[in-house]
Parts: structure tokens; sequence; C-alpha cells
């Protein structure tokens, strides 16, 4: 029931087209994007479709009058906004995306956007920049961020810390580069998760800088099979991280940051750790996966790239073939239904069916999947109840499989203890590895993310509909492997959705 759909989807995702019309309209409101010309020129274009490749003439602008910018480079500049201003037009696969972007090593976690992983820097405070890229599956794709701190600005030559590596593609190395000849060289690398997204880039990152010290949180594990740290792909000079910057009497990080580690075991053969850390400098507060956030739009990574905004597209769809113009608003409707299901996997404002009907529906479709749609969505009311309780304002969130995690263990003591120790931190931004960032948050709205501790019970600001299934969950297939928690299943208050 399972494995032979996603075997027939496999094979209608691979063979999808990437082709779209030429037909740009002057009049579309992203069309001042390209740059002023009193002449163009056509290139040709190659699509593939199932194996076969098909022909296409398309306009492009003079790159003469670019510039400051090469030939090269504004082709492709070009080729990715004609992509996005073609009106119920399918971006284009290939437009901007280059070689520089490959990641040889994607068959170690085989998820979206496999081989071709663009990276966008973006400096969010004082010496702080964030490395994103994408991760996901089904098109429910979100970003996943990497962030390197300059360790101390008044002093020449002091170094990078990296936190949470991505995948070291040529493009993400190079983007380094340049603040590695400014700052001088990365001396410092940390993993600060267990998680198997976070786990597999780290080692092949941290081996591109074998000079530099790389701490992993120290209970990292494997599933089935609990095997060494050398057989998980990371490096042998990999240290365990102490539980915290203050223990043994020596000064870490050059004393320029401050780290506490919250690890809890919520099941048999299983264990969830997160390394905090401050840097005092810019009062930044590096988070992994406990505290998300968004504000509703969809993050710049998904929008950067044609190829990328197909998630957003497909998941605006309200029947399985449907080609939906580009548009802002279909953006923001594909980016809450990416959220929902990011969030609730099943969300009560859509009827979900994974049996064989929607199979039946598959057919060759531009944007993939075979048009695979087992998600019928009630009406834009729920999802826009169930999402503005989501967002609520852009406030931070724990998400509801980490907080069914970390309520585990010890009821949330471990918990309560790590943000009691956090909250002495006088940060005034947030980094999450997911979702938006950075977070205009202090230690008050830190602590008040994690307010069921105080309540006593798994409550959520969710609707109660969209936690029902993960509730049921709770009670059922993974009382094998989650302990009881005194403080219950997730609930929320109902949003009378139906």
């Amino acid at each position: 029931r399972t494995c032979i759909p996603l075997v027939i989807l496999f094979v209608f995702h691979t063979c999808s087209s990437s082709a779209y019309t030429a037909n740009v309209n002057p009049n579309h409101p992203f069309r001042t994007r390209l740059p002023p010309t009193s002449k163009s020129f056509k290139t040709t274009l190659y699509t593939k479709r199932c194996g076969k490749f098909e022909k296409e003439d398309v306009p492009f602008p003079n790159s003469n009058h670019v510039n400051g910018i090469s030939r090269r480079k504004s082709l492709l500049s070009t080729a990715a906004a004609v992509a996005s201003v073609i009106p119920g037009g399918i971006p284009s696969a290939e437009a901007a995306i280059t070689k520089d972007s490959q990641w040889p090593l994607w068959l170690a976690l085989p998820v979206a956007p496999y081989s071709r992983r663009k990276t966008l820097r973006r400096e969010t405070g004082r010496g702080v920049w964030t490395f994103d890229q994408m991760i996901g599956i089904y098109y429910v794709q979100v970003p996943i961020r990497m962030t390197v701190v300059a360790i101390n600005e008044s002093i020449p030559n002091s170094g990078l810390f990296v936190y949470a590596p991505v995948a070291p593609t040529k493009e993400c190395l190079s983007l380094l580069q340049d603040l590695i000849d400014r700052y001088g060289p990365i001396k410092y690398i940390v993993l600060p998760s267990v998680a198997v997204e976070h786990k597999v880039l780290a080692g092949p990152f941290a081996r591109k800088f074998p000079k530099a010290e790389f701490f992993i949180t120290d209970k990292q594990y494997s599933f089935p099979l609990n095997l060494p740290d050398a057989t998980l792909g990371l490096p042998s000079w990999a240290k365990p991280l102490p539980a915290s910057s203050s223990e043994g009497g020596t000064v870490m990080w050059d004393g320029m940051f401050n780290h506490e580690v919250l690890s809890i075991k919520p099941g048999v053969g299983s264990e969830f750790q997160e390394a905090a850390f401050f840097h005092k400098a810019s009062k930044t507060l590096l988070l992994c996966d406990t505290l998300f956030a968004t504000d509703g739009n969809p993050p710049e990574i998904l929008t950067s790239e044609p190829e990328y905004t197909r998630a957003l597209l497909f998941h605006a769809r309200d029947s399985p073939l449907d080609v939906v113009p580009d548009t802002p608003e279909n953006r923001r409707k594909g980016w809450r239904r990416i959220v929902l299901l990011f969030n609730f996997f099943f969300p009560s404002a859509a009827v979900v069916d994974l049996g064989i009907k929607p199979l039946l529906k598959l057919r060759p479709y531009e944007l993939g999947w075979g048009g695979w749609m087992p998600f019928d969505w009630k009406n834009e009311e729920y999802e826009r109840t169930s999402f503005d309780r989501y967002v609520n304002g852009g406030k931070p969130v724990v998400y509801t499989i980490i907080q069914i995690i970390i309520s585990r263990g010890n009821s949330g003591e471990s918990l309560r203890t790590w943000v009691n120790k956090v909250k002495q931190w006088d940060f005034d931004r947030v980094i999450p590895a997911h979702l938006d960032a950075p977070l205009a948050i202090g230690p008050k709205e830190f602590v008040n993310t994690f307010s069921f501790l105080e309540s006593g019970k798994n409550e959520v600001r969710f609707c109660d509909e969209d936690v029902a299934f993960l509730r049921a969950a709770e009670n059922g297939f993974l009382n094998f492997s989650v302990y009881k928690s005194s403080l219950g299943p997730l609930r929320g208050k109902p949003c009378g959705i139906q």
C-alpha cells in the first residue's frame, strides 16, 4: 500500500516535464525584473520530457545593457526572470542552478532537492551569516540552515564558527571562502543535533576543513542498528560536545560563546539532543530544531529559484492536473499548505486519501509526481483558520513532533532545566535551522514558547482538530517507541473545522 505507490510516483516525477510557454506578458507585475533593452535576441533551451529533449526558442533581452555583469551571468539571471514571469507557466528547471550547486552525496539521504542544492547566504546581524539550502519530501520543502559567525570581529584573523553544517557544494564553499578571506579560517564546527538531516551533512562538511575542531553532540545513534560514529559518516577527529560551556573550568570557544546541551531519551533505542549556542558579541542565540516561526510568506530559498518555486505552485493546486499561474497569491497559498503538511502531516483542513483512488488519476504532469494529490483541501476558510493559529503573528512555536519528544523521558524536567539556563543569556535574536530567521525575540519570548511546562499539560496554540492525528498516534502506534509523559498528549482549542 505504501512502497508500490512510491515507486510509481518516482517514475512519474522523474519523467515529468519542465517545459513552459515562452509568451511573456509585458504587463506582468514581475516584468520589471528584466533589464531594460531596445532589442532582443533568441536563445535555444532544451527541456527533457521522459528521456526525450525538446527544442524551444526563447527571447532574451540583449545582455550588453547590463553593466558590470558578464554575458553568461546575465543570460542565466534573465532566464530565471523569464521563467518566473510567464503567466500559468512552469519555471525552467535549468534556468539558474549551476554545476556548482551539485551535491554528489545526496543518496545518503535521498530527499529533495536531491543533487541540486542551491545555497543562499545572508548577513543577519553583526558578524553573523546564514547559509540556506532546502530539504523536503513530496514538495513539502522547507529551509535547512547553517549559521556562520565571526568569532571576534575586533581581533584580525580570529576565525569563524560554524553551526549545523549544510551540504558543502562548490557554491556553498565559494560563499564561505569570502568570509574566510576576511575573518580567518574556520576554527570550530558544531553538529548540534542527532537528527539524520543534520548529521548526514556534518561529516562531509567537516572533512573539507580538517584543521577545524569538530564537535558533535555525544549521543549520536542510528536505527535499527546502533552503529559507531565512524560508520555514520563522521570523521575520526570528531569530539564529543560537553554538556555545558561552564563544565570543567576551561574556557571554550575563545570565551566568545556559551552553550548548553538539551539531552532527552524519549523512548527505547532513541535519543534527542539540541545544543543551544549564545554568541555574546552579536547577542545571537543559535538553535537547531526546538523552535520555529513563520510570518506566512514563503522563505527566500523557495522563491529564489524557478525550480524550487515549483513546490509552492504544486501545492497551490485544487485538482491533480491544475497548472496554476505563478503569482504572489498562489505562492503564499502553496506555502500555507506546505506549512500545514509539515507541521501536522494530516491537517484537519484536508481530506486525506493514501489509497488507490488518487493513484488512478496519475498522468504525466509538468510539476512532477504524476500530479499525485492525496490531499483534498476542504475550503479556504478552514485552511486560513488552521494556518493563522500556527503563524500567530510570527511568534515562535515548538514543532509538533519535537514537543512530543521533548516532553518524554522525565516528563519535561530536562527541558525545564535547559530553558532556565538559556534564558539567562542576553540575546535579542534567535536563528533556528528551519523556517524563518532571524527571529527578533529575547529570553522572555523564548521562555513563553515552552509555556506548556508551566501548565503541566501538552497544550498547543494550534487547532485541536490539527493535532488529532498525532494524539491518536501517541495513544496508538507510537506507544511502543516513546515513553509516557505526565504532560499527556498534544491538545489545542477546537476551531470548528468539520
